[in-house]
């Protein structure tokens, strides 16, 4: 699978978040968090600032999902990228 143009292809992380109280929240119900965190599985070609296996925090409105070798993915702009993690590059 490759991405083209300005698109980038993610693998989300899942973030378990719990409240002061400790409950355990599901990203359904996580709603102060706009972002989503994701390591990038692929790359287009308009996108070579962002690197394979980099992880990224990216708006959760953005994009779209799409199963490849029974694995869920989140297509994405380079521009809903909104934060690059460079410890994990």
């Amino acid at each position: 699978m490759k991405a083209v143009n300005d698109y980038i292809v993610v693998e989300r992380i899942k973030e378990q978040k719990t409240t002061s109280g400790g409950l355990l929240l599901t990203d359904d119900t996580d709603t102060d968090n706009r972002y989503k965190k994701a390591k990038v599985v692929s790359v287009g070609n308009l996108a070579d600032i962002i690197k394979v296996n980099t992880v990224v925090m990216y708006d959760k409105h953005a994009g779209h999902d799409i199963e490849y070798d029974n694995i869920l993915y989140r297509v994405i702009k380079l521009r809903d990228v909104v934060l690059v993690d460079e410890d994990n590059v």
